[in-house]
């Protein structure tokens, strides 16, 4: 996984990466921070100067996210020299319309640094001229500049210049980053000339810049840490093992993992962004690559133990460039601050698809369906949904419409522009697919259709009080008598099963072999005899909970679904949409970002910059997990496997309305001692959904459970060995 997208992204990652493992050597990564690098030249050969600027400037006319995409391929093998500083310089330079110094910075020619700290002041003549005096410090790979974009404070706001490097006295300056230095720009009373000064650049558009490529480098080093790291942890044994099966180990990395595909996503998206929206989307890539990348590296050194803490080991320069690139850029409490006073200022950044033209044709036919439904009302509306195959359109026909990716979303956004909501299926939204699939014939028309426009009510008889997250435990017996099947057992944490008509239950008919063979599954009828349904009170005092008691309840042949012995098969279908379903949105809490900010607003003081910083940190997560449900659409449309981005989204969405209810809490203060209900105002309310969403982390698969699945299935290491081997 990498920031672009696209094939062509994809090419452009591969075919750097392997420039750069080819060029760029550990040996190299110590030869010290003098000069042009020895791969200078090949850079410039490969186009990596110039791909976000225009053809006519002698640059590729690609964009930002091209740029970033090399940069953040370059950032993996730690790339020393001016390379991100003369990149960001010429987009600074091109955001002025200026081209005169561009194609030398694109071939090569010339080198360039920005100064993204401190200011020199000027005045200016009647010729449009700038005279400059003061010093800045420091600028990244400035002595190995022969362009330097400065800033410059004047009488008449802030100015920016490109100035010759001979102009001004350059002092490299130690570097906690060996293999890139800071220096410090000195200059004395020099007159620049204007068509020198960059005209139309302003400081906030520089820092986004900034914010942008040194995030995407950023994500590189956090890239590099995440891989090495989990390489290192499936051959490095300790006490008979790798301690890549070690669960600390593995929650460590899967942790990894999450920060820098947070970080991808957040670059990614302020590649893309304009206007205030770029304002925004920046900040919030402020805020999560270079913390990522700094976190990712502390994270790799305590992986490779002892070793990773000498220097022979590479590790410790990704460690130190990420501490420097942190430093450029600002504290991210600075850009914690910005994100929440956009957000107040009710900017945000809509996660909008760009659809390819063909798509207009079918969404016209959709969009004239769904008229036809939207005239009907109650009963008659949710009926026509199911039979057109609306309600779950990837499902096979009759249930569905066969719909790939691209149908769907749009008869998502007709079904949004029309305003006809679907069905609340609750538990019946996990029970479709699997009927859909494995059920017989008579099964799916006896059940589907009233399930699919809401009016059959569905539990779901799987937890035990011994089998939670290790489900295949369970211990329910399913014995064989004549024309079918009886159950014995308790089942617990089953929603809406007081109300439910009929339940999907999972029992073992065999304890032969595996704990996973031997399982069958069951459609059982919740109002018949020996079912018994008792309600549990949950920590809100509400419930919706119960625990179900089976009782030699009797399940006839004609309702196993699946293959007698093959039920686990059946409920991974099942679990798998579960955990989608609940991994999108606040899950009926109410719990999201929009209601906090309401929240804010109605306080009546100003937060506290801690408070402000509290508030950013739940906003950028909700940004990074919009980012990360576009992209996993994009890759669904563009038929490839979502991969990372899925799981990483799903493990986020579970626990975001968590920390949006917690920061609620702490900003209403005593105020949040007020009773957990609803009708009481804020305090109620808050208090009620940080009680409620606890939850959240548990009944989706539990956050422990999904960490382990992205550190076996994602990075790819070693699964748990089997209890007593």
């Amino acid at each position: 996984m990498a920031i672009g997208l696209s094939e062509e992204h994809e090419a452009l990652h591969e075919s750097v990466s392997g420039w750069a493992k080819r060029n760029i050597t550990s040996e190299l990564l110590r030869a010290g921070a003098e000069g042009r690098p020895p791969f200078w030249s090949g850079l410039a050969e490969q186009g990596l100067l110039g791909l976000h600027l225009p053809e006519e400037s002698g640059g590729s006319g690609y964009g930002l996210l091209e740029a970033a995409v090399a940069v953040e391929a370059l950032a993996e093998r730690m790339a020393p020299g001016p390379y991100v500083p003369t990149v960001l310089a010429s987009a600074v330079i091109h955001a002025s319309k200026r081209h005169e110094l561009l194609e030398r910075l694109a071939d090569g020619t010339l080198t360039a640094a920005v100064a993204l700290t401190g200011a020199l002041t000027g005045t200016r003549a009647e010729d449009g001229s700038l005279t400059v005096s003061g010093a800045v410090e420091p600028v990244l790979a400035g002595a190995q500049a022969d362009v330097l974009v400065l800033p410059v404070a004047t009488p008449d706001g802030e100015q920016w210049i490109a100035l010759d490097a001979s102009a001004a006295t350059v002092t490299e300056q130690k570097s906690l980053d060996l293999t890139r230095a800071v220096a410090k720009v000195e200059v004395a009373e020099t007159v620049v000339p204007a068509d020198r000064v960059l005209e139309g650049v302003e400081s906030a558009e520089v820092r986004q810049l900034a914010a942008v490529l040194l995030g995407a480098e950023a994500a590189g080093l956090a890239s590099w840490c995440v891989t090495a790291a989990a390489d290192y942890a499936k051959v490095r044994v300790q006490f008979g093992r790798p301690i890549g099966q070690f669960q600390g180990i593995k929650h460590k990395l899967s942790r990894m993992l999450v920060a820098l595909e947070q970080a991808r996503a957040t670059v990614w998206d302020a590649t893309r962004a304009d206007g205030k929206e770029r304002a925004y989307a920046a900040a919030v890539a402020g805020v999560m690559a270079p913390d990522a990348a700094v976190q990712c590296a502390k994270d790799a050194i305590q992986t490779f133990g002892g070793i990773g803490y000498t220097f022979e080991h590479d590790v410790h320069l990704y460690y130190r460039r990420a501490l420097t690139l942190r430093a450029l850029l600002g504290s991210s409490a600075d850009w914690a601050a910005e994100v929440t006073a956009l957000a107040l200022q009710g900017v945000t950044r809509e996660m909008e698809l760009d659809l390819p033209e063909d798509a207009e044709a079918l969404r016209e036919s959709i969009r004239a369906e769904i008229a036809e439904i939207a005239r009907l009302e109650g009963k008659e509306q949710k009926r026509a949904l199911a039979e057109r195959g609306f309600v779950m359109p990837h499902l096979p026909r009759p249930w569905g419409r066969d719909a790939k990716p691209l149908e769907q979303v749009l008869i998502a956004q007709e079904l949004k522009a029309a305003k006809v909501r679907l069905p609340a299926l609750i538990i019946g939204a996990w029970v479709v697919p699997s009927i859909a699939v494995y059920g017989t014939q008579e099964q799916q028309e006896r059940f589907l259709p009233k399930t699919l426009s809401g009016e059959m009510i569905w539990c779901q008889l799987f937890s035990e009080p011994g089998a939670g997250s290790d489900l295949a435990s369970l211990q329910m017996k399913a014995e064989k008598v004549e024309g079918g099947w009886k159950l014995n057992g308790q089942k617990i944490w089953t929603s809406v099963a007081h109300v439910a008509e009929w339940g999907i239950c999972i029992a073992r008919n065999s304890s032969e072999g595996s704990k996973h063979e031997g399982i069958t599954y069951f459609l059982v009828d919740m109002k018949g005899p020996g079912v018994t349904v008792r309600p549990l009170t949950e920590m809100t005092g509400e419930n919706l909970f119960n625990e179900v008691f089976l009782d030699d309840v009797f399940v006839p042949d004609d309702l196993v679904v699946g293959e007698v012995g093959e039920g686990w098969k059946v409920a991974r279908n099942t679990l798998s949409n579960e955990r989608v379903s609940l991994s999108s949105g606040s899950g009926g809490t109410g719990s999201s970002v929009p209601d906090l900010l309401g929240l804010v607003g109605r306080l009546g003081r100003e937060l506290t910059p801690v408070e402000a910083q509290r508030v950013a940190e739940v906003v950028c997560e909700g940004h990074s997990i919009n980012a990360l449900s576009l992209r996993v659409t994009l890759k669904q449309l563009a038929g490839t496997e979502p991969g990372a981005d899925a799981s990483v989204r799903k493990l986020l969405s579970t626990s975001h309305a968590q920390h949006v209810s917690e920061t609620a809490v702490e900003l209403l203060g005593a105020a949040a001692t007020a009773a957990a209900d609803m009708k009481l105002g804020d305090a109620g309310y808050w208090n009620r959904a940080v009680l409620a969403t606890r939850a959240m982390t548990i009944y989706g698969g539990t956050t422990e459970v999904q960490l382990n699945i992205i550190a076996e299935r994602m990075l790819g290491l070693p699964r748990d060995p089997e209890p007593g081997k």
